[in-house]
């Protein structure tokens, strides 16, 4: 699933007033949810897989377009989200970040680039399959600055 998908999934669940919408393709998941009335903000975004933009009542487009922004290659070549086979990736969708941390490598050339976060956020949406070939400019992640 890539961005130009994901925001056509933001326009269906927008523009059909839905109240919830849960879309799972190749093991990745994306929920949009509204709050429940008489529900106050009061309750701390979800954790772990689950973690996706949520929209409250109202909301438009140009709202989660605001709120979330996407970390994009900065080269081509091919994504990988740890630094060796079978250990634990860089980041996990929902984690915080820290400026400076590192998020994926980037193997262009037989060289293996590591690419850092600029700012604090936290990860909403890994955007990418590991070991997928990435083009540059390609939206990476998708993540909401802190």
């Amino acid at each position: 699933m890539d961005l130009q998908e994901l925001g056509q999934i933001i326009d269906l669940f927008l523009s059909k007033d839905l109240a919830e919408l849960e879309i799972e393709e190749n093991g990745r998941r994306v929920r949009l949810k509204r709050p429940e009335p008489g529900a106050g903000n009061a309750a701390s975004p979800p954790q772990g897989a689950a973690a996706t933009p949520e929209a409250g009542p109202g909301a438009t487009r140009a709202d989660i377009d605001a709120q979330y922004v996407t970390i994009d290659a900065p080269m081509v070549g091919t994504f990988y989200r740890a630094p060796a086979p079978g250990v634990t990736p860089f980041v996990k969708e929902g984690q915080v970040l820290e400026k400076g941390q590192t998020l994926c490598i980037l193997e262009a050339m037989k060289v293996m680039n590591e690419i850092e976060c600029e700012v604090r956020a936290r990860v909403v949406s890994i955007l990418v399959e590991d070991g997928q070939p990435v083009e540059y400019g390609e939206p990476l992640f998708l993540v909401e600055p802190l």
